[in-house]
This record gives C-alpha cells, sequence and structure tokens, in this order.
C-alpha cells in the first residue's frame, strides 16, 4: 500500500509540475517597419517582442497573418533573427516580402507566437505607413574627411563597415555636416551609410555605402 501511495504521490507531482510548465507564450508589442532603399526599392522587417516563462528557447514558430488579403507568413526557431536589447528580446525577420515585390498591404496584421509545447498566444497591430514617403530620400555625401547629410528626416545614424562590408556598429548622428574624425570611429570602419529614421510612422530610409578612405 505505502508502494502504492508513492506512485501515485509521483503521480501527482508530476502533473502539477507538467501543469505550471503549459503556460502561453505572450507578445507584448508587435511591428512592421519599411525600409527604403537607393533605387526605390522597398523592404519590410517584422518583430515581435516575445516572453515566455521557460525561455524563449521554448518558442518554436512565428506567424504573420494578413487576414483580409489572405496572406500568411511562417517562421521557425530556426529562421528567425533574435535581437536582446534592455533585457528584452524581440524576433522576426528582415525579409518580409510580397510575391513579385508587390507593395506590402496595409492594415491590421495578425501574429501568432507558437512555443514546443503547442500553446500559442497572438496579437494584432496596424500597419498604417503612407503610400507615398513623407520625405524625399536622404542623400549622403562624403568628401574630403568631412560629412554633409541633406535629409528631412527626425532622426539619423551611421552603420559602420569594414573595408570587407561586414557590419561593425551603430552611430547616432546629431549633427548634419562633421568631421568623420570627430565621430570617433573604429580604426578598422572603411565606409559608413546612412540611416535615417522616423519612428512616428516605422519608416526609415538607408543609403548605399560611402567609402571614409
Amino acid at each position: 500500500m505505502a508502494q502504492i501511495k508513492a506512485i501515485c504521490c509521483s503521480f501527482l507531482l508530476l502533473g502539477v509540475l507538467c501543469s505550471c510548465s503549459k503556460t502561453e507564450p505572450r507578445i507584448p508589442y508587435g511591428i512592421i517597419h519599411l525600409v527604403y532603399y537607393e533605387g526605390g526599392e522597398e523592404g519590410f522587417t517584422f518583430f515581435v517582442l516575445a516572453e515566455d516563462d521557460d525561455g524563449i528557447e521554448n518558442l518554436d514558430e512565428l506567424y504573420l497573418y494578413h487576414d483580409r488579403e489572405g496572406l500568411r507568413w511562417k517562421l521557425s526557431s530556426e529562421d528567425w533573427v533574435t535581437v536582446a536589447e534592455e533585457g528584452k528580446t524581440w524576433i522576426g525577420s528582415r525579409g518580409i516580402a510580397m510575391p513579385g515585390g508587390e507593395v506590402l498591404p496595409r492594415g491590421p496584421y495578425r501574429a501568432v507566437l507558437v512555443n514546443k509545447g503547442g500553446d500559442q498566444t497572438e496579437r494584432t497591430f496596424a500597419f498604417d505607413v503612407p503610400e507615398i514617403p513623407r520625405y524625399l530620400f536622404p542623400i549622403l555625401t562624403v568628401q574630403e574627411g568631412r560629412y554633409t547629410i541633406e535629409s528631412m528626416y527626425p532622426q539619423h545614424f551611421f552603420l559602420c563597415y569594414d573595408g570587407s562590408g561586414n557590419y561593425i556598429q551603430t552611430v547616432p548622428v546629431e549633427l548634419l555636416q562633421g568631421e568623420i574624425s570627430g565621430l570617433k570611429l573604429p580604426s578598422q570602419v572603411g565606409g559608413i551609410a546612412l540611416w535615417a529614421e522616423d519612428m512616428e510612422y516605422n519608416t526609415s530610409a538607408l543609403t548605399d555605402i560611402s567609402s571614409i578612405r
């Protein structure tokens, strides 16, 4: 009898442990960001702020739906990009695109996050970026050790690359013109690209890389 009771207690304890770990993941926030490139091309990034009581490694699949147009994108844990920032983890993709390069439809989108236990959650958010860019595409000029920015965007950053085109770091830019030496860039930086950003409308523009050598 004592042995049977011990076995029953073991199963009861196992059931408690399983029920505690069976929790839905959470999506506190989701966003689609539009990026304009030189030449008129558009790119889209999709990220959600992801949470799971058993850790981010317990997450398995992420879906993005535009129900009105019948569109669906699927990302697995092997596919998505993970970005850790200020103690929070974002997962998503920088390669969301329409077939044939068509413009991504505006309106409500639905993100669905599934963990390895099959539990899931969803969150609806809006993508209402203007069809026509609010600002002209920015211009970055680098000449004789100086940079000049022509832009109406609210915020600016330099993306820094080495001589082989590998990304190194991002540097906030406060002035629209100045000396390259004043940026105090690492010695291995051989080129910079301008990232101009409008967070109010979730849009950015990215120029080609300009050599600083």
